[in-house]
């Protein structure tokens, strides 16, 4: 890749890229034009705003050298300011500040950034630059920023159900003319099994890239990071043919089970039969709109062996959950981001950091994420995150875990998902209920039980399982925000008629004091 000093010439306009961005088929690359100049560039500001993920830092960074190195041998202009850069001020105004007197830049372009704080980063920078700054549609998501308010607007309830039906109709995704195709909306009763016994799933697409010298880079710099990485075979893919290819493998092995098998948890299947092209989806490598439009014609031409339950249970996190989600984030950004409806105050177990816990569950959860930067939705939803909600931990803490240890992560998709839809903090703007449960779910989903210390059967004592008492311990002490909520009225029943609550709060007290040695 071309640096500063290896171009010459004078450019009109700048045109900047952000890591998440990597999208070849926007508008702006369809032409060449020798006065536009594209920027991309590593910055600590972007590194360090929460800790992330060492896979994550070094897959991004990968990642955009890659399509920096695309834009430039199809003809485009390109300046990439690595981390380890001497000229790089680690920072995106001083960098363009730079750039514009090197070049002597008359204008600077910048696709919309999908998080507030870059936003409102880059709204000031505007105002102080002294340059013109336009800004340009990412040209990735299916709905607008301001779509999901507009829909909602004088609506009593904003359920995702709701808004994932009028976007299947309005872009005909699943559609036979007016109807659902299959003459459903929803398959999700058909989505809640566990693995079988015996039961092997087709194993991961990995792909086995040498990162060494970005993550030697990144190790230099003294970027602050969490989690393993083997930069000699780093396992994600780093840009659109090996996404497409990830793709492809869902689409051929692993669909026709998805939808089964989507909540199940496994002591053995790390990935199950999930995609995971969640990392490229989030960098705009893949287009959820192309996405959309293959499964659907895969399953078409496919009936005989995947049932359209499979194909609808994906389309609906695609479609659904995700414009759902990032709609939710736009309409209620920034005060969403400190909403803490049940007043959690405790601070994130250490384990969380280390793997190295007595319960199962979350030993498995916490592991793999250290590992494989991932982790299943339900994993995130039913096993750490009902960890967290039950035990009452602060929801900033839990944001900037998330944040920060998935290969997804984003804020945008993240902090909805956490703040909203794990810890019930948002009071119910995402979720309709808190979704906890006690030991009894994942023993129902999964085999974490089976080897753990605890046990599932048991709420009071040294080997009860803590997510029994402390799910008790939840209902309890959030009884006057919870109770007249009529999803969550029949376990409130269950618990006043319950005549050893003293013993079992006392066990989730203990297990609260001790929460570090669980």
């Amino acid at each position: 890749m071309k640096n500063v000093d290896d171009i010459k010439s004078k450019h009109t306009k700048l045109r900047l890229i952000l890591g998440d961005q990597l999208n070849a088929d926007h508008s702006w690359f369809k032409e060449l034009n020798a006065d536009n100049l594209y920027v991309l560039m590593e910055i600590r500001s972007e590194t360090d705003y929460v800790k992330h993920h060492i896979q994550k830092v070094v897959g991004i960074f990968t990642a955009m050298r890659q399509f920096a190195e695309q834009l430039q041998n199809a003809g485009h202009k390109v300046v990439y300011l690595k981390i380890s850069d001497s000229i790089n001020k680690q920072d995106f105004g001083e960098n363009l500040r730079f750039l514009i007197n090197r070049f002597k830049i008359k204008e600077i372009e910048i696709q919309e950034p999908d998080e507030y704080r870059l936003q409102v980063y880059f709204l000031n920078l505007k105002s102080t630059l002294n340059k013109n700054i336009h800004f340009f549609d990412s040209e990735h998501f299916i709905t607008k920023k301001t779509e999901l308010k507009e829909f909602f607007a004088g609506k009593k309830q904003t359920l995702m159900e709701s808004f994932y039906r009028h976007l299947r109709n309005k872009h005909q995704v699943l559609m036979d003319g007016e109807n659902p195709a299959g003459g459903k909306w929803n398959y999700d009763a058909y989505n809640r099994k566990k693995l079988p016994k015996k039961h092997t799933p087709p194993p991961p697409l990995l792909f086995e890239h040498n990162v060494e010298q970005v993550y030697k880079e990144v190790l230099e710099q003294n970027v602050k990071t969490l989690g393993e990485i083997d930069p000699r075979r780093f396992s994600w893919p780093i840009n659109k043919q090996e996404s497409i290819q990830l793709f492809d493998y869902f689409l051929e092995y692993l669909l026709p089970h998805f939808g089964d098998y989507q909540d199940a948890l496994s002591e053995e299947f790390w990935s199950i039969y999930h995609s995971r092209i969640s990392f490229s989806l989030n960098l705009k490598m893949l287009s959820p709109k192309w996405i959309l439009k293959r499964i659907e014609s895969h399953w078409r031409n496919n009936q005989d062996t995947i049932d359209i339950s499979q194909a609808e249970g994906f389309i609906r996190q695609i479609l659904g959950w995700r414009e759902f989600m990032r709609g939710i984030y736009w309409r209620e950004m920034p005060q969403y981001e400190s909403l803490n409806h049940l007043s959690a105050q405790r601070k994130l177990p250490r384990y969380f950091w280390t793997g190295k816990t007595k319960m199962q569950c979350l030993k498995r959860a916490i592991n793999q994420s250290l590992k494989h930067g991932y982790a299943h939705h339900i994993q995130r939803l039913m096993v750490t995150g009902n960890f967290c909600a039950l035990a009452g931990i602060n929801p900033d803490e839990v944001d900037d875990w998330y944040l920060g240890i998935y290969m997804d992560a984003f804020q945008w998709v993240e902090i909805t998902n956490t703040r909203g839809m794990s810890q019930y903090a948002d009071g119910g703007i995402v979720g309709t209920k808190p979704y906890v449960s006690s030991a009894s779910y994942m023993h129902k989903m999964g085999d974490h039980c089976v080897n753990c210390q605890y046990d599932r059967k048991i709420k009071i004592g040294d080997k009860a399982c803590p997510f029994n008492s402390l799910y008790w311990h939840f209902i309890n002490r959030n009884q006057d925000k919870l109770q007249n909520n009529p999803r969550m009225g029949m376990m409130y029943k269950v618990w006043n008629k319950m005549e050893n609550q003293e013993d079992i709060l006392n066990q989730a007290e203990l297990h609260l004091k001790n929460i570090e040695s669980l």
